[in-house]
């Protein structure tokens, strides 16, 4: 059941949910009958901030639901609500007190999210009626977070490569874009090397997934995703601990299949390449070796340091690919490092690009859309810290700085001069449940570069 849905002229309306605050819940009392004043006065109910009260009429019945919030909530004012007020339809009255009533219902929706493949829900969400208008903004970035969150939360066991590749066959076939793909050894006939050398040893064979939209007249994206299914970390395997939750390693990718959704469902004019390297990082006797040099599509050499730092590998000829078909921007989405959650938490993606004008414009669109993201510089002197005594450069290094940067600075050297790039590394997860932000994956900076891509593209 959709946590939203139109509200029709002439229909019953819905229980009235009222926002308020401090400095206006004196003017919310004096709405209400007296008997609902005494019982607010009993309750405690004082205006704080996600505090709750409901009003019921002298029968009984549920009939009006209060709300603190505070002047800066934005997602988060009504995401508690729907699993935590009685099933049935509510409506914003038109007292209420919000910043952004529309970024209330965006976070209402979100709040409604259950991943529910393997168990059924506990309860259904209750709903909130909007306008036909307000449901047809919100609609595709409920629909987009909501596809990242379920492509992230499945199981490798159901959610590989070939499905992974089925996912965006789905949508090309939704979206009359076309659709290939490379497996296996036709990697390399077609030359993508090190995507064959990260999946080679998985018995669910390594893939390439393109596909293409939009007239080709129109401005050219490229969007890459980094589609690890499963990240053991290979022969330098991961901890246990490490490697719990690495199901989650395709979130770049999960981002990349959403933002093309809303880019097409949109009708932006674009000529859009996507691009999902899909892979699972596996161990068996022909898996890529500490020590190994390949030679990337673009011809330069790699020595793998560490098999673990497997993405920038597999994004790194996907990367060179799509800079073939010489687009005037490149955005890559990756859970690539640790690092960057060291540096700014799990809820802060960090955002690198080669044009700080470019860096400033999705800053701003993810601050316009509740969707942060925060700049970390491409400070080449690091470059160093990848240095090979054999190969052009290694895939890693010794020293634990800068080690979001670094990924950063080996991807860069795959995007030619002449071509915007943009380089996130998120997260794409929630540890806990929060209002809005349940247990699980997370899109994370996807409203914020499909808010600006519509400010730049928008016809």
């Amino acid at each position: 059941m959709s946590a939203l849905l139109e509200r029709r002229p002439g229909a019953r309306p819905g229980i009235a949910i009222e926002t308020t605050d401090a400095a206006h819940y004196a003017a919310t009392r004096r709405r209400l009958s007296p008997a609902q004043r005494r019982w607010l006065s009993d309750s405690g109910f004082d205006a704080a901030a996600r505090s709750v009260a409901l009003l019921t009429d002298a029968s009984g019945k549920l009939v009006r639901v209060l709300v603190g919030v505070d002047a800066r909530d934005g997602l988060g004012a009504l995401a508690a609500l729907p699993h935590a007020l009685p099933a049935g339809v509510y409506q914003l009255a038109a007292e209420s007190v919000l910043a952004d009533p529309l970024q209330a219902a965006l976070g209402w929706a979100l709040g409604a999210y259950r991943f529910d493949r393997y168990r059924q829900p506990r309860r259904a969400p209750a709903q909130l009626a909007v306008s036909a208008a307000e449901l047809q903004q919100l609609a595709p970035l409920v629909a987009a977070t909501a596809q990242v969150r379920d492509l992230v939360n499945t199981p490798t066991e159901d959610m590989g490569p070939k499905q992974l590749a089925e996912a965006i066959r789905q949508l090309g076939k939704a979206h009359k874009a076309k659709v290939r793909e490379w497996v296996g050894d036709e990697l390399l006939q077609a030359n993508f090397p090190t995507i064959h050398a990260v999946g080679r040893a998985s018995h669910r064979a390594p893939r390439l997934i393109e596909l293409t939209w939009g007239k080709a007249t129109d401005p050219k994206l490229v969007l890459v995703g980094k589609g690890v299914c499963f990240d053991t970390g290979g022969l330098d395997l991961k901890p246990s601990d490490g490697m719990r939750w690495m199901k989650k390693d395709m979130g770049g990718a999960a981002h990349a299949i959403a933002l093309a959704g809303l880019i097409m469902q949109a009708q932006l004019p674009l000529r859009l390449t996507l691009l999902v390297p899909a892979v699972e990082n596996a161990v068996a006797g022909n898996a890529m070796r500490p020590g190994d040099v390949i030679t990337t599509r673009a011809g330069l050499s790699v020595e793998v340091d560490n098999t673990d730092a497997e993405g920038r590998l597999v994004l790194c000829d996907a990367i060179a690919y799509g800079a073939e078909q010489q687009p005037e921007l490149i955005v890559d989405f990756a859970t690539l490092t640790g690092a960057a959650r060291v540096a700014l938490g799990p809820d802060l993606p960090a955002l690198f690009a080669n044009r700080d004008e470019l860096a400033q414009a999705v800053l701003a669109a993810g601050r316009l859309v509740d969707d942060p993201l925060w700049q970390l510089p491409l400070w080449r002197p690091y470059r160093r810290m990848l240095d090979s005594y054999l190969a052009d450069f290694a895939n890693a290094g010794a020293s634990r700085h800068a080690g979001a940067i670094t990924a950063a600075l080996y991807l860069e050297r795959f995007v030619p001069d002449g071509i915007g790039w943009l380089h996130l590394d998120t997260y794409a997860w929630n540890d806990t449940d929060r209002p809005g932000r349940p247990r699980g994956g997370e899109a994370m900076g996807l409203r914020a570069l499909f808010a600006y891509l519509q400010q730049r593209y928008r016809r």
